[in-house]
């Protein structure tokens, strides 16, 4: 009842935001608006001294110029009044980014993960973005939609930007943790303060794999580039080409999300296995057997004969299932739980799969020795740091395989949790999504008219206007989700962070770029946005390298991503305004 009751209550000032919008549109041309903005006084006391004054003409060439959209809703040639209603559009387009939110959280709820959480969630997501995006160069004159377009390339370059610098940095600094000796975050442990070395976050491996799935996204921005920068006359086929593999890019992300459940019981099952492995190991360097190695850094075979006589039992130089099982539970590998028959004999399978090339369900002493010696190179290869003649290379193998297995099977228990009247529930989100959905689309035109109108009003290029304020209509919900998830201050609660921020940019390098590629070539556009996709590669290219092969982000890397976001916009100027790019 109180979710209700909030989300009663925030409807309350988007009505009145558009009851004062249709109020201010009342009249012709909006001259309730226009004469606040420009005489600044009530009518019945322009006698009086004004704040800010405009020759009557203006007022009548701001009536005679703009055009309502809708017919109804209110314009304005004025610099204050498009202000205004660009805060007021952005207002209500904020509103329905939030009902979208709200309304997929509850259907997540409900109905879990699978096809809604990976098909029709993401999609909604971005749908804000890509209503903006499409009602930028919909309507109008070709040279009309040329000119409101950029403002599409505006919203689309800025949310990227702003999602992988401004909120990524602001998620490293309120949910930093101290670093502990192994270099990852301590859960709920801030006692360091603002120490750039000794804090920071920790996130698990799949939000490496969701980075580096941001990176592969870029890829339609290169091809449609690709035309422009070899000078050839046919840029069309570079914006269709560039359609298309958009288009794919978005249908398999959609289908990984779908399928990254089984996905994720596969890298659990193969971690769990890894971790067994290194168990052998470290139990063969516990029982001083003999190092591993020898001094040329090759696995050492007299030693691995003698693990496999350890192992075997029966003296028949055979490693059968009941040997391997009765040497697995000697080993006690606590950080795996394997109390149960199932999940040792699953273990077992998974060594004599791993080793038994023969197919006869029994390992021999070559094919336990080629076994071993493949994951001790891996070993050696993981943790080359700690020296490979040392006891300290097979524990760090070992704690490294734990984390591993830690990290994935924290991920994977996510539940579906029961609710009372789930008709009800499922009832309230659809309403959401479609109010969410339906003022996304009523306000997108307005608010693109308004910042056009202002670029006009104040010779402010409308690309820095979208760039820099529609983002934060289209995206504050989710920014504001991201930081409060941060500041629970876990590593599970940071990974989920990321993960939305890196899987926000990649729907924008899909999904809204198809949007606008189509728009570019169903209209016949001009494709002529190289400095802007210049700053969507560079932003997205630096944050993806350093985001997908490390998990854990010391405090001082918040800078780098902060001092993308000035410098992507001097560069935009440098290169459009001084070199003339575009």
């Amino acid at each position: 009842m109180a979710r209700t009751r909030r989300r009663s209550a925030s409807l309350l000032p988007t009505l009145v935001i558009f009851a004062l919008l249709l109020a201010l549109g009342g009249t012709s041309h909006a001259r309730i608006l226009s004469r606040f903005v420009s005489d600044g006084v009530d009518a019945d006391a322009e006698s009086t001294s004004s704040i800010i004054r405009l020759p009557r003409g203006s007022i009548r060439a701001a009536e005679e110029s703009c055009e309502q959209t809708y017919g109804f809703l209110p314009c304005t040639t004025t610099a204050f009044g498009n202000l205004f209603l660009i805060l007021a559009y952005g207002f209500l387009m904020f509103k329905a980014a939030t009902f979208l939110s709200s309304g997929s959280e509850l259907l997540l709820e409900i109905m879990g993960p699978g096809i809604v959480g990976g098909l029709f969630l993401p999609i909604l997501g971005a749908l804000p973005d890509a209503m903006l995006i499409l009602v930028s160069g919909l309507s109008g004159s070709k040279e009309t939609a040329q000119s409101q377009v950029l403002i599409g390339m505006g919203l689309l370059a800025g949310s990227t930007v702003m999602l992988l610098t401004l909120l990524w940095g602001s998620c490293i600094v309120v949910g930093k943790c101290d670093l502990s000796d192994r270099n990852t975050s301590l859960d709920m442990q801030d006692t360091r303060g603002f120490d750039l070395f000794r804090s920071g976050v920790t996130t698990d491996i799949q939000t490496s794999d969701a980075a580096k799935i941001m990176g592969i996204s870029i890829l339609p921005f290169i091809v449609v580039q690709i035309p422009k920068v070899f000078h050839h006359a046919n840029q069309r086929l570079g914006v269709l080409f560039a359609l298309i593999l958009s288009i794919l890019l978005v249908i398999s992300y959609c289908l990984y999300q779908v399928f990254q459940p089984w996905i994720q019981k596969r890298r659990l099952a193969y971690a769990k296995h890894k971790h067994v492995i290194s168990g052998i190991l470290r139990h063969a360097q516990i029982e001083a057997i003999g190092r591993l190695l020898d001094e040329n850094g090759e696995p050492n075979r007299a030693v691995i004969h003698k693990l496999f006589k350890k192992i075997d039992l029966d003296r028949n130089d055979s490693l059968s299932r009941t040997e391997l099982r009765a040497f697995i539970i000697g080993i006690k590998l606590e950080e795996l739980d394997l109390d149960s028959d199932q999940e040792i004999d699953e273990a077992v399978d998974k060594v004599i799969d791993d080793f038994d090339s023969s197919g006869d369900y029994e390992i021999n002493v070559d094919e336990f020795t080629k076994g071993i010696s493949k994951y001790l190179i891996e070993a050696k290869r993981s943790v080359s740091n700690s020296g490979a003649y040392s006891s300290k290379f097979i524990h760090d193998f070992h704690s490294k395989t734990a984390q591993q297995h830690k990290q994935l099977s924290d991920g994977s228990d996510e539940v579906v949790e029961s609710v009372e009247n789930p008709t009800l529930m499922i009832t309230k989100a659809v309403l959401l999504l479609v109010l969410g959905t339906a003022m996304a689309a009523i306000f997108a035109d307005p608010l693109v008219d308004a910042v056009d109108n202002f670029s006009l009003a104040t010779s402010i290029p409308s690309f820095f206007i979208s760039f820099i304020a529609m983002p934060l209509a289209t995206n504050s919900s989710e920014a504001v989700s991201a930081i409060i998830f941060a500041r629970r201050k876990k590593q599970r609660t940071s990974s989920l962070t990321f993960s939305e921020i890196y899987g926000g940019v990649t729907m924008n390098n899909t999904l809204c770029l198809a949007v606008f590629l189509a728009l570019v070539f169903v209209r016949g556009l001009t494709w002529d946005f190289t400095s802007e996709v210049l700053i969507i590669l560079l932003v997205c290219v630096i944050m993806a390298l350093f985001t997908s092969f490390r998990t854990t982000f010391p405090l001082w890397t918040c800078f780098i991503a902060y001092l993308l976001y000035p410098l992507s916009l001097l560069l935009v100027y440098i290169l459009d305004f001084i070199f003339g790019w575009s």
